[in-house]
């Protein structure tokens, strides 16, 4: 997903170390401002968590990542490659939509409420982006997607339609529609939050296995034993800033900031 930044003119991006780098980011909504100056960076094979109240702007920064939400100033670099925009001599000029459109097959994003096409088999689901998108044979798009369905563990209801499913399975089949286009960066906007408590595990199980093969990984979550186990950087966000980070259990046993412990105590 990386492009050359070395023709004349046009300003580099982050090291190649750094898979999502978020510099000053402003978001706002009307007067609503909704993030008010995000800096954040995530390294490759980083599992990175945000936690925060409601109306923190957690999820506001998630879709900023891959320009869902255009931001209102600031940077933001996925994978070295300025998102949404081009930027010449320190003036930014927005890219077309077919651009970003580009920019986003390389970044998966799972949603709270599956997103799943109604009229189409799990494995249907599965298959649409690379045959549309990438081009992809549908008989490799066929194979593809019967393998992330095995992955998932949803081989056996290809056939089916997402109705005939439990939540935690839509929930899992999102997940393999998103890898299908084979991401480099996966974004989760609170996966779990729809699902009744007896099927969240199936989800993260899922989820841990992405981490334990080493995808980069921003989600967003209110499940704070996932982000103690598995997350390697864990952001507490609150009125549009990043508050506090640092590592998962440091921060969740000796949080530093009074807004942090205030969060934290009502939430484990």
């Amino acid at each position: 997903m990386t492009q050359n930044t070395a023709e004349a003119g046009v300003d580099a991006g982050p090291g190649n170390g750094s898979m999502v780098v978020a510099e000053n980011v402003h978001k706002s909504f009307g007067r609503l401002e909704v993030l008010r100056g995000i800096d954040l960076e995530v390294t490759r094979g980083e599992v990175c968590c945000v936690v925060g109240p409601s109306g923190s702007g957690k999820s506001t920064f998630l879709r900023c990542i891959n320009h869902l939400e255009k931001i209102s100033a600031g940077r933001l670099w996925v994978d070295g490659e300025l998102m949404g925009y081009r930027q010449r001599a320190g003036k930014l000029y927005e890219l077309h939509d077919a651009q970003v459109a580009r920019q986003r097959r390389g970044i998966g994003m799972v949603f709270q409420n599956f997103n799943l096409f109604p009229h189409m088999t799990v494995l249907g689901n599965v298959m649409e982006a690379p045959v549309r998108v990438q081009r992809l044979p549908r008989s490799q798009a066929r194979e593809r997607a019967l393998e992330l369905l095995d992955r998932v563990g949803l081989a056996e209801k290809a056939s089916g339609y997402p109705r005939q499913l439990s939540g935690g399975q839509q929930q899992r089949v999102a997940i393999a529609r998103a890898l299908a286009m084979r991401p480099e960066l996966m974004l989760f906007d609170e996966p779990t939050s729809a699902l009744d408590p007896e099927l969240v595990g199936e989800v993260l199980d899922v989820m841990k296995g992405l981490a334990e093969e080493g995808m980069t990984m921003v989600v967003v979550t209110h499940e704070m034993g996932f982000a103690r186990e598995v997350g390697d950087t864990l952001v507490f966000m609150d009125e549009g800033v990043v508050v506090e980070s640092g590592a998962p259990r440091s921060v969740l046993a000796d949080p530093q900031h009074e807004r942090t412990r205030s969060f934290l105590s009502k939430v484990l």
